[in-house]
């Protein structure tokens, strides 16, 4: 019960890493606000575990100032922030990418921890403390060619994880990314472009442990860099990677 009487956010929490994350915080004895742009899956995931179901798009400023405020009417306070929700465009050469994919990518990755910040840091201030999680990728980190802008907005934040920690630290606040390698989400066939056997060999080849990233390992890196046990933890960039980045 690493997380009892924590209240936390998890937005694209309705499926993939979001959905493991989620389910790790309830197990821990977190409240969790099921925060994803398919509401209906939000809901349904709710119903799973006891929290609350909030249908929100990250890129919007209206939409995420409504999510913050469903949150704290709620609860009167929101420990957690997990940034999760995450789009890519498909696997092409980085001069090729139509400027509406580059747009969506950087709105849904990077824009919207610009827009939970504002909302939700003023409140974690006032509190004196919190916890924000950034989702980030391995493809910050260690880029692999043709996702090339992608890979530009998670190698985003990262800097912008560590950039927020060395400036709300003296607010009590931390925050904290994961870099996790390609996983078992609904995200999986975007990054290689096509879901063949080959194409798994190729991409478990470059994964020293030999298997994609879990749900559940999402989780239990996130339950713990979002508890106590990581209360001199901040700014850090932890890749879950199966050595992927060595």
């Amino acid at each position: 019960m690493r997380l009892e009487n924590k209240t936390a956010i998890v937005t694209g929490g309705a499926s993939g890493f979001g959905a493991g994350i989620v389910r790790k915080f309830v197990a821990e004895g977190a409240t969790v606000m099921i925060a994803d742009i398919n509401a209906e899956a939000a809901q349904d995931m709710a119903a799973e575990v006891g929290g609350l179901a909030q249908e929100v798009d990250v890129a919007d400023n209206i939409s995420v100032r409504t999510m913050i405020g469903a949150a704290q009417s709620a609860w009167g306070k929101v420990d957690i922030l997990v940034n999760n929700a995450g789009v890519t465009h498909l696997p092409a050469p980085l001069d090729t990418i139509s400027e509406e994919d580059f747009d969506s990518v950087f709105a849904v990755n990077c824009k919207s921890v610009y827009l939970t910040a504002r909302h939700l840091v003023p409140l974690m201030k006032s509190r004196g403390e919190g916890s924000i999680l950034n989702v980030a990728s391995t493809a910050g980190i260690s880029p692999r060619p043709n996702l090339n802008w992608y890979n530009a907005s998670k190698g985003w934040m990262n800097t912008a994880t560590k950039t927020m920690a060395v400036e709300l630290a003296p607010f009590g606040i931390r925050v904290n990314a994961l870099n996790p390698v390609a996983g078992e989400t609904p995200l999986l066939k975007s990054f290689m472009g096509e879901d063949t056997p080959e194409m798994r060999r190729k991409f478990l080849s470059t994964i020293p442990i030999g298997r994609f990233s879990t749900p559940e390992d999402m989780g239990n890196a996130a339950c713990f860099l979002s508890s106590e046990e990581a209360s001199m933890i901040t700014g850090t960039c932890m890749e879950v990677d199966g050595g992927r980045c060595i």
